[in-house]
């Protein structure tokens, strides 16, 4: 019984994971290949909710870094100081509370070892409310000229409970990697 609902509980999560999809938007009818340059809109990283917990610098430093290295992997250059740049750069971290209910049933049956007939348990549920932390990274690219969005991207995941410093700028990383992964749009 015990090895069953490991294993519902395995594909739940492997079902969770799958239906977390980046997201991206873009403007169709822009010429992305004429963006070489970029640089960050103020604030650059904006945090929603505007809460201390959240907000912090080295937090900040690990997303302008992240997004520096991808923006730089696709050919676009930061822009030189006091240039206009074809894109303007924002991100945001976003992180939102959530529940799930999970209900886990402890079996039941007919029949039984003791009598060898007639029904010897009742079904029995649980259902239990879980709350867990949802982070969601998005990265704005706006025309440097026109100033209108042209590209957005985010993706998100579950906030681990005491990451250490390195794992922290990993997990942004890959994040922000797997959001830029789709520019320039094909």
């Amino acid at each position: 019984m015990s090895r069953r609902l490991v294993l519902l509980a395995m594909a739940a999560l492997l079902t969770a994971c799958a239906a977390n999809q980046i997201n991206h938007d873009f403007d169709a009818s822009r010429d992305f290949a004429a963006y070489r340059s970029w640089s960050w809109k103020e604030p650059a990283v904006q945090y929603r909710p505007d809460d201390p917990r959240i907000k912090s610098d080295l937090t900040e430093q690990r997303i302008r870094q992240s997004v520096a290295d991808q923006l730089d992997q696709r050919g676009l250059r930061p822009a030189a100081a006091g240039a206009r740049s074809d894109l303007k750069v924002q991100a945001y971290l976003v992180v939102e509370d959530r529940q799930q209910q999970v209900t886990t049933n402890y079996g039941g049956g007919w029949g039984g070892p003791w009598h060898g007939y007639g029904y010897w348990g009742g079904p029995m549920y649980e259902t239990r409310n879980i709350s867990y932390k949802v982070a969601t990274i998005q990265v704005d690219l706006l025309d440097g000229k026109d100033g209108k969005l042209v590209w957005r991207g985010s993706d998100e995941q579950t906030l681990s409970r005491a990451p250490n410093p390195q794992d922290r700028s990993n997990k942004i990383h890959e994040t922000v990697g797997r959001i830029l992964a789709n520019y320039p749009p094909r």
